[in-house]
């Protein structure tokens, strides 16, 4: 019924940006927040950031200052821009939809992830 999209990943040098897109389809109504997470090999996911429909945000502290996650509710699609890329950064970055109102009810969906590697 929804499906997210991901687009924007790839390989980056230290220092440059990345701008990460990801547009969900379907019949929907709203969307109470759409998250970012990432997992690196060999560790858990984590969440990077946050957008509510208030327009709040949360970042974590490892993003902050780096990382700006905004949202056009017109196009039903969330984005991360990244600069100031580190090797640190290199994962794979997961979009998440949380309460998402369809007339089928509420739930949240995750996209398929897309790579980002930070390396020389």
């Amino acid at each position: 019924q929804v499906q997210l999209v991901e687009s924007g990943g790839g390989l980056v040098q230290p220092g440059g940006s990345l701008r990460l897109s990801c547009a969900a389809s379907g019949s929907i109504f709203s969307v109470h927040a759409m998250d970012w997470y990432r997992q690196a090999p060999g560790k858990e996911r984590e969440l990077v950031a946050v957008i509510t429909t208030g327009r709040s945000t949360y970042y974590a502290d490892s993003v902050k200052g780096r990382f700006t996650i905004s949202r056009d509710d017109a196009k039903n699609t969330v984005y991360l821009q990244m600069n100031s890329l580190k090797p640190e950064d290199t994962a794979v970055y997961y979009c998440r939809f949380e309460g998402v109102v369809t007339s089928r009810g509420v739930n949240d969906y995750w996209g398929q992830g897309t790579q980002v590697t930070v390396s020389s």
